[in-house]
């Protein structure tokens, strides 16, 4: 159903059974997939695909041109997955020629009011930003991540899955994966313990998790040394793989 005030483009492609809301605006090269939702005075611009079951809330900016003074009009775009929820007042710009060309969202993702998702973002999947939570460019965020109300992340930050940050925090390096970081500048304040056993981690893998989380951050150690014993726990713990991959690979280094 479309309400007779929205505006739809020509060449916009909606998909089976969406809704959009009044007044709501719909511009071209936009791609929208089954059953989404498009709320009252929401603004969809492309090159935009959004895929389907997604609910966009009203007065979001879905697809925007990315807030970079160095954007001349380069074709960047912007894609969605499935079954993500959008809230008021949300923000997600596309992608610059500078970088990936794309910011990317992945799938069932809970994104609350007024967060901002900033140029060449990616984001993973089953994500919860809360009220207020903005990316700076460039931030690549992975899977089951919660971000707390008001969390702002700089520019080429990573934050590694089941990460966790409370309100107000301020990220400008690398969150592990595991990690709960706190403050401004964010600090480490120890292992996501909660979050992981109710996303099924043994118990086992959780302490496992949580003896490397004190090799890095409690024992003393300098970062090579530290994360050479995080790799040998990891041989009987696969996923304190994951937190040992993401160390070493990081270029910002890790919040400390």
């Amino acid at each position: 159903m479309i309400d007779e005030t929205a505006r739809v483009d020509p060449s916009a492609q909606l998909g089976n059974d969406v809704t959009v809301g009044p007044y709501a605006v719909i511009g071209p090269d936009v791609q929208i997939g089954d059953r989404c939702e498009i709320g009252p005075h929401t603004t969809v611009y492309g090159p935009t695909r959004l895929g389907a079951d997604n609910r966009i809330f009203q007065f979001a900016s879905i697809g925007a041109e990315p807030q970079d003074k160095k954007f001349s009009g380069e074709g960047t775009w912007l894609e969605m997955g499935d079954r993500n929820t959008v809230r008021e007042f949300v923000t997600i710009n596309r992608g610059t020629a500078q970088d990936k060309g794309v910011t990317r969202i992945g799938d069932d993702n809970w994104i609350m009011a007024s967060v901002h998702i900033a140029h060449d973002c990616l984001v993973g999947n089953r994500i919860v930003f809360a009220n207020g939570a903005s990316l700076a460019g460039h931030v690549d965020v992975e899977d089951d991540v919660i971000l707390g109300g008001f969390t702002l992340i700089h520019q080429f930050c990573r934050i590694g899955a089941f990460s966790f940050s409370s309100m107000g925090s301020c990220i400008k390096q690398d969150v592990p994966p595991y990690v709960t970081v706190s403050g401004n500048p964010a600090e480490p304040f120890g292992v996501n313990s909660e979050g992981l056993r109710r996303q099924g981690f043994s118990k086992q893998d959780v302490l496992a998790v949580r003896r490397a989380y004190r090799t890095v951050y409690k024992a003393g150690l300098r970062l090579e040394p530290a994360l050479e014993r995080v790799r040998e726990i990891a041989a009987d713990h696969p996923p304190v793989e994951r937190l040992a991959a993401f160390i070493g690979e990081s270029r910002r280094g890790i919040v400390r």
